[in-house]
């Protein structure tokens, strides 16, 4: 008998945990402008000393925010698996400093992103993303048109997680979980029609006729 379901991951934009931390408090445009800064630090200063600190930051933050552990861990196993990955294979390929650098630094990342999805609430981040995108008139984009496929394609990564799951669930009630093909051709017609759906609908608002 399996064991209860888990709740699926509600994607970037379902992290938001109240609060009335200094990092809530702060406003969503400088909260996103530390993290572009962050990102640039960390890809520009290299080695596994910078990496650790980095990683300090991050968790620093996080305790200054106070969001319960059991929240950010579920949004961030998929990146330590991929940081693992990654790291094993830069460990035999260029060396374990190597390895520690690139794998901390994406889990750095990650975790400040997750920081402040966590202390944000996703209309505000994504007005913030709209004001943010202002000059970009000047070639011809729409700033409420980038925040908008922002919020679209953060909220589409459950829903096609969800999708998977329940895609590999199904191949296993039939007994074909260990044929690729009764996995991967469902699941990606569902992806498809959910595009498909999602285009219509914006199509019927008159989204994108520009």
């Amino acid at each position: 008998m399996s064991g209860p379901i888990r709740p699926p991951w509600a994607g970037p934009l379902g992290l938001y945990h109240p609060g009335t931390t200094v990092i809530h408090r702060a406003p969503a445009g400088l909260k996103l402008a530390f993290l572009a800064v962050f990102a640039v630090a960390v890809v520009a200063v290299r080695g596994p000393v910078s990496a650790l600190v980095f990683l300090g930051v991050a968790l620093l933050a996080q305790l200054v925010a106070r969001i319960p552990w059991h929240r950010t861990t579920r949004g961030l196993v998929p990146a330590l698996v991929t940081a693992a990955l990654i790291g094993a294979y830069q460990w035999w390929a260029r060396g374990w400093a190597t390895a520690v650098e690139v794998s901390v630094d994406l889990v750095a990342l990650v975790l400040l992103g997750a920081v402040v999805t966590a202390t944000t609430r996703a209309d505000t981040l994504l007005d913030a993303l709209a004001r943010l995108a202002r000059p970009l008139r000047h070639v011809g984009l729409s700033p409420d048109v980038v925040a908008l496929s922002v919020g679209l394609f953060l909220r589409t990564i459950p829903v096609l997680a969800r999708m998977s799951l329940e895609t590999r669930d199904a191949a296993r009630a039939r007994g074909l979980d260990r044929e690729p093909r009764a996995i991967l051709v469902p699941a990606a017609v569902r992806m498809v029609a959910h595009a498909r759906a999602t285009g219509d609908a914006l199509a019927a608002r008159g989204l994108g006729e520009n």
